[in-house]
């Protein structure tokens, strides 16, 4: 197996993924385990991280490269290296972040690879020496030290990773069998059986409730529960009241023979929680624990229920700061970093450590609707983070009008499918407009729309002219209380892909 080491990356977890789908079991552990204590270790893979090497105490990692096994260091984990074996790392004003052009220089990491290709970086520190004897294999423009090798110890600025990185696939086979000599040893269908299993052993005799969303992620959640504990399961599904036009409808009507499902409406309940909140910490957070309340409560109506399913996955905890390592907040999201302290249910959350792409996966082997499988992900605290500012009835109905709008016109695009996300997002500005030679002051919406596989990293569509122009005339005419419609053209990163 091989070890992936969390620094704190945003893309650990995707490096661990990245690592399976060469067909080779791996875990993550903290980088702040004292040793790894692992049979049949064939190789260590170092996540990249928010820190520095001169903040940290790095003499801790040492051991790291005290195990007999090749090392990748990506990222962080590159100056972690050069630094430990007496190389020089230092802040520089050119920072990378996103896409670059990279040279590679003849080496076993890059075999069957061209000589440049594009790669993604995101780093401030970078590498100025490298440790004596080790040897450059690949630079940029602005960096001239974007990767090189110091004996079994192969380190890469760039992340190969994420699926802006021409070959990282490529990279990574190379390291796993060219490198580490691994063996095949991971399959989703094993993930499978190994989580009903779990799910079976953690509930035993109990009965278990399911948050269901509608979307995929909470569905498939609730599938795999559905058959370990068979009548003992309950699907849950909540109306807060910030839901996209009609979706309630269409979550019963798809679901209600599929699985044991209960409606609430809780729409009142959330909407005067969310008064007046315009933080979106604190929104993420109000959703959250409205949600495990009204959960707790219907559990109250089910004898012998003890724990709480959860459709979460990986971007969601790492983001919310909650990974193995020492991650860093972006967003909490609702159902991580949005959770009370105190709760009476216990959580499971069997999809905790996969990505969207994944949980696809797992759907198509189960034999799930198309619908579900290619439905668009939705954010657990629905439009309360796509209303910049205060949430208000009012300004619902206005997005909700919009979105649909939206969502209208973007089926009939002939690359639907391949979009990650589309969507409206209303912002808190009043913009002059004139209509029917009258001057209006009314709100700005915002379009987004991405291409992403997991999430982790995301490039906006370059969507057609006329169906801009198409979009924006119909909202503008259709909805009352907007007269401006503008597109988002920003890469995550920098920005995430909601807007809070």
């Amino acid at each position: 197996m091989i070890a992936v080491i969390d620094f704190g990356s945003q893309y650990t977890q995707l490096i661990a993924r990245r690592v399976r789908e060469c067909g080779v079991y791996s875990e993550i552990f903290s980088c702040f385990i004292d040793k790894l204590k692992i049979e049949n270790l064939e190789g260590i893979i170092l996540s990249g991280g928010p820190g520095s090497v001169y903040q940290e105490n790095i003499k801790r990692f040492r051991h790291f490269f005290e195990y007999d096994v090749p090392v990748l260091g990506i990222c962080y984990g590159m100056q972690l290296v050069a630094h430990i074996f007496g190389g020089r790392v230092q802040h520089t004003r050119c920072r990378e972040y996103g896409p670059a052009e990279i040279k590679v220089r003849k080496n076993i990491l890059f075999d069957g690879l061209l000589d440049s290709f594009n790669v993604w970086m995101s780093h401030g520190d970078t590498v100025v020496i490298i440790p004596e004897g080790g040897r450059i294999i690949a630079s940029t423009e602005s960096n001239p030290i974007a990767g090189f090798q110091f004996k079994n110890l192969y380190c890469l600025q760039f992340h190969p990773e994420v699926k802006h990185t021409q070959f990282g696939m490529k990279i990574i086979n190379n390291f796993l069998y060219k490198i580490c000599r691994a063996k095949k040893s991971w399959s989703m269908g094993r993930f499978i059986s190994e989580k009903i299993r779990e799910i079976r052993e953690t509930v035993g005799d109990e009965k278990a409730i399911c948050a269901i969303s509608g979307g995929i992620d909470s569905t498939v959640a609730g599938i795999l529960t559905s058959r370990a504990i068979g009548k003992n399961f309950v699907g849950i599904f909540v109306d807060n009241g910030l839901l996209r036009f009609n979706e309630c409808e269409e979550v019963v009507k798809n679901l209600k023979n599929r699985i044991n499902l209960k409606v609430i409406d809780a729409r009142s309940r959330f909407l005067n929680r969310l008064k007046g909140v315009e933080d979106p910490e604190k929104k993420r957070k109000i959703i959250g624990e409205e949600f495990i309340r009204v959960f707790e409560n219907e559990a109250g109506k089910i004898k012998g229920v003890k724990f709480l399913i959860q459709g979460t996955l990986y971007p969601d905890v790492i983001e919310s700061g909650k990974g193995i390592g020492p991650s860093a907040v972006i967003k909490s999201h609702h159902n991580v970093g949005g959770l009370p302290e105190k709760m009476d249910l216990k959580i499971i959350e069997p999809l905790r450590m996969l990505f969207k792409d994944e949980v696809r996966e797992i759907a198509k082997r189960l034999k799930m609707p198309k619908a579900f499988i290619e439905r668009k992900p939705f954010p657990g605290p629905g439009l309360a983070v796509r209303i910049i500012g205060p949430v208000t009835e009012e300004k619902l109905k206005i997005l909700r009008q919009a979105d649909k709008i939206l969502q209208e016109e973007a089926r009939k695009l002939k690359f639907y499918k391949d979009i990650w996300q589309i969507f409206a997002v209303l912002l808190p500005l009043g913009s002059v407009g004139v209509m029917g030679d009258k001057r209006t002051y009314e709100s700005v919406c915002a379009i987004r729309a991405v291409y992403s596989e997991d999430g982790m990293t995301a490039d906006w569509v370059k969507l057609p002219d006329e169906f801009l122009r198409q979009v924006s005339r119909r909202i503008t005419n259709e909805v009352r209380g907007i007269n401006r419609v503008v597109y988002d053209i920003t890469s995550k990163p920098p920005a995430t892909i909601e807007w809070e």
